[in-house]
């Protein structure tokens, strides 16, 4: 049988990114994320739920979440999500569901993606070395329609 492991996540950093480098030269940034669910009961009751996850990040992604991105900053993820497991210092076994970053969005502090720039896979999309992110363009006009056209005739369609 055949799967699949996708995760897409927008939400707020709930703390600095955590930036580091292996003695490979790898960087590792882990961050953590909170995303809130907002939803009304069925007796009327509005109740927000918020959810906490750790997204471990890799490459230049992580480079350039760690110069971007603080605390409280907004971003969207799309990932695949990884079980860990590991013995604690009093030798208890633990474990844990983590997301491991693939692709990513800045997003504005209001919410909205267009301020952002994305961070795809490898370099694709990325910011270059030491420039600073790109100001929001503003929402591009859309046309006037046109006004209908009442010469449309049934036999002009191909199928």
């Amino acid at each position: 049988m055949a799967s699949y492991n996708k995760v897409i996540l927008m939400g707020n950093l709930t703390r600095d990114p955590e930036h580091r480098v292996t003695p490979g030269g790898l960087s590792i940034c882990k961050l953590g994320l909170a995303v809130n669910r907002k939803y009304t009961k069925q007796d009327g009751s509005k109740v927000e739920e918020t959810t906490f996850v750790d997204v471990d990040s890799f490459g230049k992604q992580a480079e350039l979440i760690s110069q971007y991105m603080k605390r409280g900053d907004p971003i969207m993820l799309d990932g695949r999500l990884r079980f860990d497991t590991w013995e604690s210092n009093t030798g208890e076994k633990r474990s844990k569901l983590n997301v491991v970053l693939e692709n990513f969005q800045f997003l504005s502090r209001g919410g909205d993606s267009e301020g952002g720039h994305g961070g795809g896979r490898g370099s694709r999309g990325g910011y270059e070395e030491n420039s600073p992110p790109p100001r929001k363009a503003p929402a591009p006009r859309s046309p006037t329609p046109a006004p209908p056209d009442d010469s449309f005739d049934d036999d002009d369609v191909p199928f």
